[in-house]
């Protein structure tokens, strides 16, 4: 007659650590805080923040101030690589220079749209990886809620097939079995104890799992988790999730805000041919200057407008236009694909939850059979009506169903979850 080896759930136990309380709510917020997929996403959003002062820059003035000191032979002037034949002469002088772009006929204002229209979509992109992480957060909780439950199921079966193998043996043991009987009791019970082991392990890799996709950065730790409320019934149509789905998926919104962008930058690109009008001022001191007498005077300032008019460049504009206009056609020919892919991927999830859901009951009725078959067996098997392997039948058909069960139920959990994720509506 053997038993279970001593000493399993405390040697589980220092592989983890004491249990954790956790439901599902704290585990999506702890995810939300601490995964690394988010951090990274906000900090891309800040980016794109920043890309928009980089944008609104050229309204504001360009201010530059400038110290210059030279020294020169004196009465010398310039031999060669000048235009002018200005005098050399020694001198320092302090000023400052502005710069300010008085119109470039829209480009600057296109660009900052742009700039805009990328931050916003950069926004949904980030909200998009919340869902992301929590759908990930959804699926290893039940995935581990569902490795619970089989353990407890491995830890019953065992259980039970220990108490059928020493009924066995004591019969064995008084001539009133043979030792077939008792070699079958036997088998039946190592394959129990094998599931048990199996469903441990299963169950520590479930909860690293879950400790990936809470993002933590300590090791994997045990938890004891909390039942959820049942999600109810799947809805009963699919066409208003799809619809639901095309309104509120955040990557959808992100695709087609870049696409507007995509348009704007468009418009900027064809502002290049546009004349641009600019002011440029200068001021300063003159403190030393090598002159005797002194003839320049102690300061000097100025200023200019000046018009630039592109004429010819190589075609670099009309290039540059052309290929903004091709990206923004690929931009929203990615938003219809985007949205294809949405509309079935909603489809595909609601059929997956229906068909979830519909397993549930059948399989509740298939535990109550085939409780209802292990009891005859046994009480068949306790008036020498059954043989050891109709009753060790009937027990492999229990726990089978009762697998089923936890896999029907677990799998409707996870499957409804998709299903919210695809219609944006996975909090």
């Amino acid at each position: 007659m053997r038993s279970e080896p001593p000493g399993r759930e405390s040697g589980f136990e220092a592989a983890f650590g004491p249990p954790q309380n956790l439901t599902l709510a704290q585990a999506v917020q702890i995810a939300i805080k601490n995964h690394p997929k988010i951090a990274a996403a906000q900090n891309l959003q800040s980016v794109a923040g920043q890309q928009v002062i980089e944008a609104r820059a050229p309204y504001y003035p360009n201010l530059a101030a400038e110290i210059t000191g030279s020294q020169g032979l004196y009465e010398s002037r310039i031999g060669a690589g000048g235009l002018a034949t200005s005098q050399l002469f020694s001198r320092q002088g302090d000023g400052l220079i502005v710069n300010q772009l008085i119109t470039d006929l829209g480009r600057t204002g296109n660009l900052v749209a742009s700039s805009k229209l990328q931050a916003q979509a950069t926004a949904q992109t980030t909200q998009a990886t919340v869902y992301d992480v929590t759908l990930d957060v959804n699926r290893a909780y039940f995935g581990a809620l569902q490795a619970q439950a089989l353990v407890r199921v491995a830890q019953e079966t065992v259980t039970a097939r220990q108490t059928l193998a020493n009924q066995v043996t004591a019969l064995g043991q008084a001539q009133l079995k043979s030792q077939v009987d008792v070699s079958f009791a036997e088998v039946n019970l190592s394959e129990a104890q094998l599931m048990l082991i199996r469903a441990r392990a299963n169950l520590q890799e479930a909860f690293a799992d879950l400790s990936r996709a809470l993002g933590v950065d300590t090791a994997p730790a045990q938890y004891q988790l909390t039942e959820g409320v049942s999600p109810g019934t799947p809805p009963p149509t699919v066409e208003d999730l799809v619809a639901q789905a095309v309104q509120n998926r955040p990557e959808l919104a992100d695709l087609r805000l870049r696409y507007q962008a995509a348009q704007k930058f468009e418009a900027a690109e064809k502002d290049l041919k546009r004349p641009n009008l600019t002011l440029v001022a200068v001021g300063g001191a003159l403190p030393y200057l090598d002159q005797s007498p002194r003839v320049a005077p102690e300061g000097y300032e100025g200023v200019a407008v000046n018009l630039d008019i592109p004429i010819f460049n190589g075609h670099l504009f009309s290039a540059r236009e052309e290929a903004a206009r091709y990206q923004a056609r690929a931009a929203n020919q990615r938003v219809r694909d985007l949205q294809q892919q949405v509309e079935h991927d909603v489809r595909v999830a609601w059929l997956a939850a229906s068909t979830a859901y519909e397993r549930i009951p059948v399989t509740v009725q298939l535990v109550s059979q085939a409780q209802l078959a292990r009891d005859l067996a046994q009480g068949r098997y306790d008036l020498g009506l059954a043989s050891i392997v109709e009753l060790t039948q009937a027990q492999l058909n229990l726990t089978q169903a009762q697998i089923e069960n936890v896999g029907a139920q677990y799998d409707y959990q996870s499957a409804y979850a998709v299903l919210q994720y695809t219609i944006g509506a996975l909090r």
